[in-house]
């Protein structure tokens, strides 16, 4: 029966939440891809590109936290079924953008509708439906689902931006299409995705008091230690030393991810088709080892090296990178770069889980999210101004790579995360499920 349950709460609480992340990443990168024609049709410069890349963070950082309390206090599934149905029409409506600024109000808002989305699956939804030594392994498993987005949407991207459907340009068919899941899926999660174990009807009564109540022991173990209110937990210094460590990490992260499609095809000159072809072989190898590595550390309960390691191995291949000349050494390099940026991050969001819970858990998840999101716009603009101002990357992904490094170095001076809770008692009433 334990075998059961795992996978009930796989397959109605991670299945959709997967699906949602892969849609989020899609509608927020794809404009990555857009760029390879976009800019020039629309006259963009690389620093105003890059403005509106990341001018989507800015609405993270001033929605995430209200969003995340009231999915937090109402139930997260209206919403999360709200906010995806919005910001696919907001996605949409970019392909009729006319200007630069259209394109910055644009991206702000659908940063606005984003912002909650992963914040409320960190520190919502997972806490109530799986322990504290479960959460790296389910956390890696949701997380991966952006590298499988890069995986399928890399290439459909790619082959969108040479197709011309309705008299549109490729880029802008890109954006009309890729906003259809996004209002469809927000529509099933009204049916799909419970709010938690007791509304949950393929759970028994037993199945459901079981999983209440592992909950319920593990925030009465954490508020035994302290008890937060949702000020003291957005103030605390463990809290902003996360916060500013997530900023380091995604400073180089999302300047990768928006700036790499673009200068990949610089040193390689391949066409938009075979760009997409050929970047799914990165997201691909981090696919794998974004789940390897988040079962190594449920396994072993260890957090620090599993996230700084990555970081290390990213931070020197993103330094090696536009020094680089041959494109397939250069596609080696982005796919080690990928594979240490992405492989931590499950490991990293099932970290604040283990010393906060409730409200306070999602108040101060969210700003860790929103403050380091900041970086979103940061990494971008600054790769875009630097290409600019030197005609060349060599300057912006070093910086990025010294940015990534040193996030790695704090992380090794937190404190192992380890989980609270009476871990003995969660094993034995599991242990009661498989045997009844």
């Amino acid at each position: 029966m334990l075998k059961s349950l795992q996978a009930r709460k796989y397959f109605y609480v991670i299945l959709p939440l997967f699906i949602g992340s892969i849609i989020s990443y899609l509608d927020r990168v794809n404009v990555a891809f857009a760029a390879l024609s976009m800019n020039q049709d629309m006259g963009f410069s690389a620093e105003e590109y890059g403005m509106g890349a990341g001018i989507l963070f800015f609405g993270y950082m001033l929605f995430g936290v209200p969003g995340t309390l009231i999915a937090e206090r109402r139930g997260p599934r209206s919403w999360l079924a709200v906010i995806l149905m919005v910001w696919g029409v907001v996605l949409a409506l970019m392909a009729f953008m006319q200007n630069a600024t259209q394109f910055y109000i644009l991206r702000f808002l659908l940063g606005a509708l984003e912002a909650s989305f992963f914040p409320v699956v960190y520190a919502v939804i997972m806490p109530r439906w799986f322990n504290t030594k479960e959460r790296p392994a389910a956390m890696s498993l949701f997380l991966s689902s952006m590298l499988l987005s890069g995986v399928i949407g890399a290439p459909l991207a790619g082959w969108l931006l040479d197709v011309s459907i309705w008299g549109l340009k490729g880029w802008q068919t890109l954006f009309i299409l890729e906003a259809i899941p996004a209002v469809v899926l927000g529509i099933a999660y009204l049916y799909w995705l419970p709010n938690s174990p007791k509304d949950a009807v393929w759970l028994s009564s037993e199945e459901k008091e079981l999983l209440t109540q592992e909950y319920e022991q593990e925030v009465a173990a954490k508020n035994s230690v302290r008890k937060f209110t949702i000020w003291e937990s957005c103030k605390n210094k463990k809290v902003l030393k996360l916060a500013g460590i997530y900023f380091l990490w995604m400073t180089g992260f999302w300047g990768f991810n928006f700036w790499m499609p673009t200068a990949l095809k610089a040193v390689s000159g391949w066409s938009n088709t075979q760009m997409g072809w050929l970047i799914a072989i990165p997201m691909t190898i981090a696919f794998f080892g974004f789940n390897l590595w988040g079962m190594s550390s449920s396994k072993s309960g260890e957090k620090r090296w599993h996230m700084a390691l990555p970081l290390f191995l990213g931070a020197i291949a993103m330094g090696a990178g536009p020094f680089v000349t041959n494109p397939w050494m250069s596609l080696v390099l982005v796919s080690l770069s990928a594979l240490g940026l992405y492989v931590g991050l499950g490991i990293w969001w099932s970290y604040p889980t283990t010393f906060l819970s409730g409200s306070a858990a999602a108040a101060a998840t969210s700003l860790i999210n929103s403050i380091g999101l900041i970086s979103g716009w940061v990494g971008p603009y600054v790769t875009g101004y630097m290409k600019n101002a030197t005609g060349s990357f060599q300057g912006a992904y070093i910086g990025m790579a010294i940015s990534v490094a040193i996030a790695g170095l704090f992380i090794l001076t937190l404190d192992n995360g380890v989980a609270t809770g009476n871990t003995e008692k969660k094993h034995d009433a599991m242990q009661d499920v498989k045997n009844a």
